[in-house]
Formats: structure tokens, sequence, C-alpha cells
């Protein structure tokens, strides 16, 4: 859906890195994971031909496939679909995203960091030249709860003849997000904005300043506050894009993105920020920088961060991790071939044809959020065409719900709500995840639930979803232990869309053919 909502300066902070000429990129450079002397990459298209895991049990069962958006949303669903991305995003050279970390190669926060003014990275001509000369601010758009811990961070780094001027900027300038949209031309004089670097799921960031106008063709608003700057923009965007404050929150925790504090004390590779285009390999030396090479160049990725569903162990198990079961359990080859008249050999179609299906279904945060109201019970019985036979017309006739669909609903809900109050207590950052089967920690939770789901952030160990050999499988008759509760759950971890395959003898991104 469309919508926006404004950062209060609780949740996102905005720090300034201010020097002339190239002072600023030279000072971030020894302490940021990005590279800021090269561009970036684009984050991983999403769109890609897949067994349709977001789409309808109907689509499931007639083997079609999804053309995923870059936004995370179904596009097209017909039966083999294939073709080139449905939307041109345009990314910016001058946002970008990144993480600080400690000396001993811990991060301490992670960060978008916006360049201004925008320019491009290689002069083209002698005009671009003269901006170079002048002054370069990077702007650090910083999780709100790690922004203090930053910010004394940049400072005690900041050396007498570094000529750089580092600010708290969070009083002057807010951050929006706007969600239903991949286009961010076309902006009003005095706003910055760009699709998250990151993923495009995530939504188009902006920022408005003092000097922010609304339309040249509306009478001048007061933007010296956060509240006026959020006010104003609300009235910008009210027509197309309602306000859904919360939003940024739930999306961000079902497509697996954590953020701040979440991450702090873990290594780059652990929360996957490779993935997410923070982490260059190719750059010169940073603070940090150290363990983040050995752990890519040498052993393994043991552990994760990663989104996990939580159900009562009396759900039913919906039907992609019932798959994602069976093909850890059997192997995809056993699960493609016909029977072989000795026992061998299911024939079941796994769809796609870019070689084997993950051991966990990889999904995007809408399809999640498909099946999560769908366990709720928040999604009605379709209602079905009936074919009138006497006249050969086909006429809408909506199939009633009986009794025993309201029933069923009501318990669904029922189960859900008791669910959400049960993981409201025990589901909180810190708590172990625990397999009931051996007493083993196969998990550590990073954050509470996604606002009105059962979706949490938790740092898994690789082995046991699945995603790294060893002796271990994921299950789908799982039971797990939460902190100090002694109520039995089950986990259904996945993949999100931005992820790339996973080697199973490293835990790193597996290599191309």
């Amino acid at each position: 859906g469309r919508g926006h909502e404004t950062f209060g300066p609780t949740i996102r902070r905005i720090l300034s890195v201010k020097g002339s000429s190239d002072n600023a990129t030279k000072y971030l450079q020894g302490l940021v994971t990005c590279d800021l002397k090269s561009e970036p990459s684009a984050p991983r298209s999403s769109v890609r031909k897949m067994k349709s895991a977001d789409s309808d049990d109907r689509m499931a069962a007639e083997g079609s496939t999804a053309v995923v958006d870059t936004d995370g949303g179904d596009v097209e669903s017909t039966p083999k679909v294939n073709g080139p991305p449905p939307v041109d995003v345009k990314f910016t050279s001058n946002m970008r995203s990144t993480c600080f970390l400690d000396a001993r190669g811990r991060i301490l926060t992670d960060a978008i960091l916006w360049k201004r003014p925008f320019v491009d990275l290689e002069p083209k001509d002698d005009t671009t030249q003269e901006k170079e000369d002048g002054e370069e601010e990077y702007l650090i758009d910083v999780p709100g709860d790690t922004a203090d811990l930053l910010l004394g961070h940049l400072k005690k780094y900041k050396l007498r003849r570094s000529k750089v001027k580092i600010n708290d900027l969070s009083d002057e300038i807010s951050v929006h997000c706007v969600y239903g949209t991949l286009n961010a031309e076309g902006t009003p004089p005095g706003f910055m904005a760009a699709v998250d670097p990151r993923h495009p799921s995530l939504g188009m960031r902006i920022l408005s300043t003092a000097e922010s106008s609304i339309s040249p063709a509306t009478p001048p608003q007061p933007m010296d506050t956060h509240e006026q700057r959020k006010e104003a923009f609300a009235e910008m965007m009210h027509t197309f894009f309602p306000s859904s404050n919360g939003t940024y929150s739930v999306i961000r925790k079902l497509a697996g993105v954590a953020e701040g504090s979440e991450l702090a004390g873990k290594t780059a590779l652990e929360c996957n920020q490779e993935f997410l285009n923070a982490v260059s390999f190719q750059k010169g030396c940073y603070l940090g920088q150290e363990l983040t090479a050995r752990s890519q160049f040498t052993g393994k990725v043991r552990k994760r961060v990663m989104p996990i569903m939580i159900l009562d162990i009396n759900t039913e198990v919906p039907r992609p991790w019932v798959l994602a079961h069976m093909i850890q359990e059997l192997g995809t080859d056993v699960l493609k071939e016909s029977d072989d008249g000795k026992g061998r050999g299911i024939g079941i179609d796994l769809g796609g044809e870019e070689g084997p299906p993950p051991p966990l279904p990889q999904m995007s945060s809408s399809g999640v959020g498909s099946i999560v109201s769908m366990l709720q019970g928040s999604v009605a019985k379709t209602a079905s065409v009936i074919q009138d036979g006497s006249s050969g017309i086909g006429e809408g006739i909506e199939e009633e719900v009986t009794a025993e669909d309201e029933e069923a609903l009501k318990k669904m809900r029922d189960t859900s709500e008791a669910l959400m109050n049960d993981l409201s207590g025990v589901a909180v950052k810190g708590a172990h995840i625990v397999d009931k089967k051996d007493g083993k920690k196969i998990g550590q939770v990073l954050s509470s639930p996604a606002p009105g789901t059962p979706i949490i952030l938790a740092q898994m160990r690789l082995d046991r979803v699945g995603l790294l050999e060893g002796k271990e499988m994921w299950s789908r008759t799982n039971r797990i232990l939460i902190g100090d509760s002694k109520k039995e759950f089950r986990y259904l971890p996945y993949m999100p869309i931005w992820w790339p395959g996973v080697d199973p003898q490293t835990g790193k991104e597996l290599p191309e053919d």
C-alpha cells in the first residue's frame, strides 16, 4: 500500500560531518565500512522467477510463478512468467548504507549517509570541479538509540589535523519515509530524496530542512521546527500517501533488517551488512577492518540475523515451510523425480529455472504479511463465482460464509491473540531461543515482535535452520523455549527476498557459477 511517516528525533537522528574540499570524505573513509571513493552497488534485484511462496494456495497448487517487484510486491502472477524488471529503480551514489565499527571490529551502529551537495563522484566537466573545491558535507541518518554513541565515536577519532566539523542537526533536519513509490525524482526545493540504498522494499527516504518548500504555488510555511516540518510534509503527501505511522518498523522487521542497538557488538557479516551493500571488501584500511576481512576471506559465518515467525504448537504449519522441511529432509532430487517403483522419488514440481530452491522459504515482507493475516483469521473466505448452468451466463454469486467458517476464523483470531500476549512477555531483546529436543541454545532474540505480528528478529545458528551443514536440520515439528518461559512455541525461519544464495559450506554468499 501507499503511505508516509515522519520519524521523531528519538527514532532517527541526523549528525553532520562537514569539511572543505574532500576532507569530510577522507575523515569518514577511515571509519565506515563502505567505500566513499567508489560508486556503490545497487541493491540486488528482487525481480526473479520463483515458486510463489507469497501467493495464495490456488496459485501454489497450479505451479504458478511470480515476478516479484523490487518493492517486494507481486506485480504479475501467471503460469511460467519470466521477464525484465517492471520498474526501473534509480539509485544515487550520494546516498549509501554503511556501518561504524569499534576497534575490535564489532558494530557500533548502522547508518545511511547522505552527501550534499549532490554531485557526481567523478568530474565530468569544469563546472563540477568548482563544487569539489567548495565544502562537502555528509549527513548521517542514524537510529536514535545509537546516535549519542556514534557522536562520541566521531569526536573521539577527530584529530587536531582533521579539518572537519561534527555537529548534531537533529533539530534542524527531519527524516521521512514514503511507501508505495520508487520515484524519487522531481523533489521540491530544499528536500533531499532517494530510494533506500539497502533495498527498495524499505521505501523512499526524504530529508526536510528549514529551507524546504512544499510547492511554488502555495504560500510559504514556517519549517523551523520538527513539528512544522512534519505537518508541512503531511500536507504535501496526504492526497496520495496517507499517514501510516509505525509502518517502517513493521516492514523492516518482516524484511529481516536489524538496526541500531539490535546490531551492537556483532560483526558486520553476522548482521548481513554485506548483503545490504554496507561493506566494501576492496577499500583500504578502516577502523575494525581486520575482523571484517577475516570473516569474509577465512573461516565460516555460523550465525546470522534473520526473521522468524513464531507459532503456537497446535497451529498448522503453512505450506512454504512444509516444502522446506521436505527439501531439507529428502533433498530436491528426491522431491523432483517421479516414483521409480522402488519407493524413491515423489515427483513434486518445485518450479523455477534458477536451480534448486533454497532450503528455507525466501519471501518478501508483503508475502510474509499475507501469511500472517491468514493465520490470524484476518482474511475472510474468498467469494467464488458460480456458473449458471441454465442460462450459460456467468453470474457473480458470492458463496455465503457458513457458521463453520465463522467459527474457524474466530478460533484463529483467539489463538493469535493468545500467542501475541504470550510473546509480549518472553520475546524480548536478549532472550535465548532453546531447542526443546536437545536443550541447546540455537538463537537469541534481537527485537520484540513487529507490531501486530508474531515476527521477531533473531541471531540464529545457521546449522539449526538448515543453511549450514551440520548434524541437525530444521524441522516443521520443532518445539522451542524463549527466555525463561516454560511455554513451548514453534519457529518458522525464512530468508528475506534480498538475501543471495547461502553457501552451506561457509555460511557466506553462494559463489556464482
